[in-house]
């Protein structure tokens, strides 16, 4: 380990010896074959993260999750395997923190450790990094009392220290009587931007955020309220509120987010936007940031894109394989438009960038044009449009086509010019991607024309039930799966998956289309040829335990 006198008996953790130091040859010897008997990792990213740790100097374990070759979740459950650690639980969780007095909440962020139980002769600590010793040995020397493990992921670790501490770490931000000097800080900019600098601000906002990517949400609300500002995070679709603030912090905590995302902390009678990158966990998270002048206050709403935790996959993303095999037929077409429809949040751009990665290949020009371009696609030229600078989708789209692409992905069809370029690119040998808000895949084909459109994609997202409220209802008869546990934090539902309808044209359908049949007539005609609308597809999701009956009538009651 990384300390190497012996500490006194009552501060011994109960770590196995062989992790003498996670930084030498030994431990990376050891680990390594560990990982690779149990499956983790094979020989050759053995090898590359050997290299990449000899070459940089950092820890054999940070570099296999900074290499992508082993998930942080993974590791932790790995790292406490291999040194005979329990694994934490959050059944673990005093009411209260143990001994506040003697343990502040300032060591028990700065180095990972929290404390669980304190008896006579020993004390329980969940650690995130059991190899880093000294902290561990002090905090025993100190107590005088012997050191029990648990290991804890970092996103546990947070969540564990926000659910124990929040209101000492609420009050720590700052005596509220600092912060309400509303009508001065409205007026004083540079008092404003002095508080929207200091410590207690900056901690609370990374507090928030990193809070709110630990927890997989989509979105964080700021919303300034008569007494006070509440921060809620949507999760699986759902807005949870998470966090109730004294109202004279409005000020400084709105500001200190627009000087993040680089907005005018001065303008707050029109709507602004703006983008933070924001370093959780040792990964970068890019944050749209969107803000508008509310009753009380400015209102923000940051919007997640963590690339990360996106798997681009079909069939990840909830599509049955028989439609799975019809979108990749449509997309080795060698033009034509091809859509997908659906409200906002529906997942419409993450199939989109699904569909990409699947027919990105060296031989292929791929353009995209998007406004904001929400993740990075190696292998394809992505432009942003950027309507301030009058840099809007027609002016981008005819840049683009002068490029000599052979796919062209436009992030949404907003306006009738930006339609007819769409087609027009189809119609002279593009395939052309792109995303239309309507309700139905049949309703699309009445605002395009239906000769150059040769599929549309029209999906829902419907949360998923949670897998241990599940497992759970199977042992007990008398126990809803619905009731909610602490997995999903009393909803009932973990992560969410893809409802749909795929209408493809046929010369039949096309001639339909050009005769001027209604939406309701190429409905029927498609489903005759085997189509399944977007409320049996999700009946068939419920029935299989994929998601509920009352999901599905949440997002297709119109239909």
């Amino acid at each position: 380990m990384h300390s190497s006198s012996a500490p006194p008996v009552s501060s011994e953790p109960c770590l196995d010896r062989r992790a003498t130091d996670p930084w030498g040859e030994e431990f990376a010897d050891e680990f390594g074959r560990f990982l690779t008997a149990a499956k983790r990792l094979d020989d050759f990213g053995l090898r590359r993260a050997r290299a990449a740790a000899l070459r940089t100097g950092e820890r054999f374990d940070h570099v296999l999750t900074k290499l992508g070759l082993v998930s942080e979740g993974d590791l932790h459950e790995d790292l406490a395997r291999f040194l005979n650690i329990p694994l934490y639980v959050r059944e673990d969780l005093p009411r209260a923190p143990v001994l506040p007095a003697r343990i502040d909440l300032a060591f028990v962020r700065r180095h990972g450790v929290l404390p669980l139980a304190a008896g006579p002769e020993e004390i329980v600590l969940a650690v995130t990094d059991p190899l880093d010793d000294d902290p561990i040995r002090a905090l025993a020397y100190l107590l005088g009392l012997r050191a029990q493990l648990r290991a804890v992921a970092p996103a546990e670790f947070e969540r564990a220290v926000q659910s124990l501490y929040l209101e000492t770490a609420v009050a720590a931000v700052e005596p509220v009587s600092t912060w309400i000097e509303d009508d001065a800080n409205e007026v004083d900019l540079q008092r404003l931007k002095e508080l929207a600098s200091e410590a207690p601000v900056i901690r609370l906002v990374n507090q928030i955020l990193a809070k709110a990517v630990e927890e997989n949400a989509s979105d964080v609300h700021v919303e300034p309220g008569a007494d006070a500002v509440a921060v809620r995070y949507r999760i699986d679709g759902a807005l949870r509120c998470v966090q109730t603030l004294p109202w004279g912090m409005r000020a400084a905590l709105i500001s200190r987010i627009k000087i993040m995302a680089k907005l005018d902390i001065a303008e707050r009678r029109f709507p602004q936007d703006g983008r933070i990158k924001l370093a959780v966990r040792g990964a970068d998270v890019d944050l749209r940031v969107s803000t508008i002048p509310g009753l009380h206050g400015e209102s923000v709403v940051l919007r997640i894109l963590d690339r990360k935790r996106i798997d681009l996959d079909f069939k990840t993303l909830g599509f049955a394989d028989d439609a799975i095999d019809r979108l990749r037929a449509l997309m080795r077409l060698p033009n034509g438009l091809i859509l997908v429809t659906g409200p906002t949040g529906s997942g419409k751009t993450t199939t989109l960038y699904a569909a990409l990665q699947e027919i990105s290949a060296p031989e292929v020009k791929v353009v995209t044009v998007e406004d904001p371009i929400e993740y990075q696609l190696a292998g394809i030229v992505q432009v942003q449009a950027q309507s301030s600078i009058e840099l809007d989708f027609p002016r981008v789209l005819r840049a683009v086509l002068r490029h000599d692409p052979d796919i062209v992905m436009i992030g949404e069809i907003r306006d009738l010019e930006t339609a007819r370029i769409a087609i027009q690119a189809s119609l002279t040998g593009h395939l052309v991607l792109s995303t239309l808000h309507t309700n139905s895949a049949a309703a699309a084909i009445t605002r395009l024309i239906a000769s150059t459109l040769r599929g549309v994609l029209a999906q829902r997202l419907v949360r998923r039930p949670c897998a241990r409220c599940m497992a759970e209802a199977a042992g007990e008869a008398d126990r809803r799966p619905d009731a909610g546990c602490e997995t999903c934090r009393g909803t009932g539902f973990s992560g969410r998956t893809t409802i749909w309808e795929l209408l493809t044209l046929d010369s039949v359908m096309q001639r339909l289309i050009a005769e001027g049949a209604s939406e309701q007539v190429v409905e029927q005609d498609a489903r005759a040829k085997g189509m399944v609308s977007l409320y049996d597809n999700g009946l068939e999701k419920a029935q299989r335990g994929e998601t509920t009956l009352g999901e599905v009538l949440r997002v297709t009651r119109a239909q």
